[in-house]
């Protein structure tokens, strides 16, 4: 069943959602469309699996960073903004524009996973930081937050498309470092500078 679900998800990446049939899922997956029946009971139930197995790898993907030892604040907020960059290059901006419209409240669950789960990392890697030393602690951090997860939401709307001449990786990149310097002391913006090879 995971196998079917990564492979289904893959597809979705590809052509959207609501070009692919289950007709041609059925032939993609090269099982039987009865077959395809037995493990969903139609195709919103389809969406429905994926979105939800999507939505689980990137918590067991921001869980993996966060709780990675011998890194500071700054190196932990570079490997999730990594891998934020890495799902979204992986995707279509059809898939987010077939949710808003055709599955709306299964696109209320991504916007609830982004608001809030990835709004709690934020926070936990800024009193991170402010405890490790490395990022200023007279700023109110709910704006920030809410600021950085607004961005992450903007790369999948029309919004983005003044800017797609850039690719997602250099995007990422002078937006990573745009905010460690709005929110680094001087030690952290030290450790930056040092660093910036890595990034």
């Amino acid at each position: 069943m995971q196998d079917i679900i990564e492979k289904i998800a893959d597809i979705y990446f590809r052509y959207g959602i609501k070009s692919v049939t289950m007709d041609d899922l059925a032939r993609q997956l090269g099982i039987s469309k009865k077959t395809l029946y037995n493990h969903f009971s139609d195709k919103k139930d389809v969406v429905k699996k994926v979105i939800h197995h999507l939505i689980h790898v990137q918590k067991c993907g921001i869980s993996e960073v966060v709780n990675k030892a011998s890194t500071n604040a700054i190196d932990k907020l570079l490997m999730m903004t990594r891998f934020f960059a890495e799902h979204l290059k992986n995707s279509n901006a059809a898939l987010s524009y077939d949710l808003q419209k055709y599955y709306p409240e299964i696109w209320d669950e991504v916007l609830e996973f982004k608001r809030e789960e990835i709004y709690k990392h934020i926070i936990d890697n800024v009193e991170t930081g402010i405890k490790e030393g490395l990022y200023r602690d007279d700023m109110n951090y709910e704006i920030i937050a809410r600021a950085y997860v607004s961005r992450m939401e903007m790369y999948q709307t029309d919004l983005w498309q003044p800017l797609d001449k850039y690719s997602l990786t250099d995007v990422f990149r002078t937006l990573f470092i745009y905010h460690i310097r709005g929110i680094s002391n001087a030690k952290g913006i030290n450790y930056l500078e040092k660093n910036m090879d890595k990034w």
